[in-house]
């Protein structure tokens, strides 16, 4: 091969690669070396992301098939916020029917005074009201329970993030509805039954299966979290005989 040839192929190369990264950047993926200061706390989770880093500059959809599952999405949404909102911002929660009680949330060490409820009577509104919050840079993250989200609605709503860098949920209630959509991550939250320790009255801290469906540009997995009272504490366990064996457990974050 002349040099000539294997010169213009490095620079198509580095031009791929440059594309590749400012796509990424665009998407709300930033470098490894910023991740590391601004991870989420989500330990292994974070390392299924390009670049290991959480996406906030993103749509995440949360996909629920029964009550319970809507629970505990608002539960680990609520771990999340706790991180997002650490440095005094707020939050903006839409909605038709919420089902939160917002007292709850202190649990996850979120004030519910700081977080703005919206209840509006049609779907329409949820989306319209979600896309101004979203533009919104003061605001850490906007919430969203809808029954479904088109391709060309979560589009506003990630040309909305990408300008201001705000994060965004969607807890999608009806999952019969296969849609395709740009979320850049697609979650199913399920509860898992919390361990007491011995000797001690009352129930464990949340426990959840995180499974991760959909991770644009990125490798989904399952993985059961805890909330430890002030952070997200991995699980890791083996089902055997439908009974769950706790291995190890470990704090992260």
């Amino acid at each position: 091969m002349s040099k000539c040839k294997e010169g213009a192929m490095n620079a198509k190369q580095e031009l791929v690669n440059k594309l590749q990264k400012d796509i990424l950047l665009w998407q709300g993926f930033k470098p490894q070396g910023i991740g590391a200061v601004d991870a989420i706390g989500l330990g292994e989770i974070e390392k299924v992301f390009p670049n290991g880093v959480f996406p906030k500059k993103a749509i995440h959809e949360f996909i629920s098939l029964l009550p319970e599952h809507s629970a505990a999405s608002d539960g680990f949404i609520g771990g999340l916020l706790s991180i997002l909102m650490k440095d005094g911002a707020a939050c903006v929660w839409i909605s038709t029917a919420r089902k939160l009680f917002p007292v709850s949330l202190r649990l996850f060490n979120v004030d519910p005074e700081r977080i703005i409820f919206i209840d509006v009577t049609r779907e329409k509104d949820v989306l319209w009201v979600m896309e101004e919050a979203l533009k919104c840079e003061s605001l850490a993250a906007v919430v969203a329970e809808l029954n479904d989200l088109s391709l060309i609605e979560s589009r506003r709503l990630q040309l909305a993030v990408e300008e201001s860098g705000v994060t965004g949920f969607v807890l999608r209630k009806d999952a019969r509805k296969s849609t395709t959509n740009v979320a850049t991550a697609r979650w199913k939250i399920t509860p898992v039954p919390s361990e007491t320790e011995d000797g001690m009255p009352g129930v464990g801290y949340p426990r959840w299966n995180v499974e991760l469906t959909k991770v644009r540009n990125g490798n989904p997995g399952s993985w059961v979290l805890e909330w430890g009272g002030d952070r997200f504490v991995e699980v890791t366990r083996v089902q055997q005989t439908n009974t769950w064996y706790n291995n190890e457990e470990r704090q992260i974050g």
